[in-house]
């Protein structure tokens, strides 16, 4: 149902062998300035998403202008972990009797029920997010990634200097930073709207109710399965923190199997380090019949239907979905095979 694929031959997971896991919808912690390079015993402290197009609206096409913005606000959010990589370090063992006090997270075991968990937790990871690179491009140049080659080119010049600056701060705290294509379940309506609320109405940027996954192309772009996999594939190097590529089915493509394969090889001829396949499955409370339904059961006859989807990376039914993923489920098409 809906499945993930990590790929650990990746040009930036290949180094670590198959001690790569990666968590939920995306989440991946592995490189380890302060201990060995392991998942196990390790995870993510704290991320702080950057709201992208807010600082291209800002800039007014001025790139200089942009990065200057960009660099300020991820000096600010690396300072914001930090403060609370500080609280979190004031903690003690016997403030997290399972995680710690069970010897679960990486040197905890060699801490006493009294100790500060500072020397267990240097070892997690404290990332810098973004979202809605699509909107970015859109607002800065006219057009997003899918849409041009020139708005790819600044999609990934932007990405990039987003690791640097991880880099920089991990090499300033001597601590575990990196880099989050941010799935923002939340975060994609709640910032679109502050940005209605500020700038008004920006064609092709705060005109509907989300910002786009990460350095996702639009879910409404018409683009082929390869040239959605060759664009987004350049960002997950770049991203240390966790990333995702999905590609959208009509239905579960339990009768092509040969194309299924066809994708994965192409996801690692990409680069991909995490791909998935998103497809709707729709569950008949009546008969407990299983497919894709309209607006009732073409078995039974029932209107009472389950429908699952995917969600930033997370299977749920469409009735737990926010206003925001609803309008963005709404808006998805199929991605074409060829």
């Amino acid at each position: 149902l809906n499945p993930t694929f990590s790929f650990m031959d990746s040009s930036f997971n290949k180094p670590y062998g198959d001690q790569v896991g990666y968590m939920g919808c995306r989440t991946r912690v592995i490189a380890n300035r302060r201990g060995p390079a392991v998942t196990d015993g390790r995870g993510n402290l704290s991320f702080t998403t950057i709201n992208l197009p807010r600082l291209a609206i800002k800039a007014e096409r001025n790139m200089k202008q942009f990065f200057s913005l960009l660099a300020q606000m991820m000096d600010l959010a690396a300072e914001q972990l930090m403060h609370r990589y500080g609280v979190q370090a004031r903690l003690k063992v016997k403030d997290m009797p399972f995680l710690m006090g069970q010897g679960l997270y990486l040197d905890s075991d060699k801490l006493s029920p009294d100790d500060f968990i500072g020397e267990a937790i240097k070892h997690g990871t404290l990332s810098i997010g973004f979202i809605g690179l699509a909107e970015t491009l859109t607002a800065l140049t006219g057009t997003h990634h899918g849409e041009s080659d020139a708005a790819q080119e600044l999609g990934e010049e932007i990405v990039a200097f987003m690791r640097k600056k991880t880099d920089e701060a991990a090499e300033k705290y001597d601590l575990n930073f990196t880099l989050l294509a941010t799935p923002a379940e939340g975060l994609s309506g709640r910032f679109v709207k502050l940005d209605q609320r500020e700038y008004g109405i920006v064609p092709g940027v705060t005109d509907k109710e989300y910002y786009t996954n990460s350095f996702h192309v639009p879910v409404d772009y018409p683009i082929s399965v390869a040239e959605k996999l060759r664009r987004e594939g350049v960002y997950h190097k770049y991203t240390n923190a966790g990333h995702i590529s999905y590609v959208e089915f009509n239905a579960p493509p339990v009768n092509n199997l040969a194309a299924v394969e066809d994708i994965l090889r192409y996801m690692q001829q990409c680069d991909i380090g995490y791909g998935g396949l998103n497809y709707p499955v729709d569950f008949c409370n009546g008969c407990s019949n299983i497919g894709v339904f309209a607006d009732t059961c073409p078995f039974c006859g029932s209107a009472s239907i389950r429908r699952v989807r995917r969600i930033t990376g997370y299977l749920s039914t469409t009735d737990r979905f926010n206003d925001a993923k609803l309008a963005e489920l709404r808006d998805r098409i199929a991605h074409q095979l060829h």
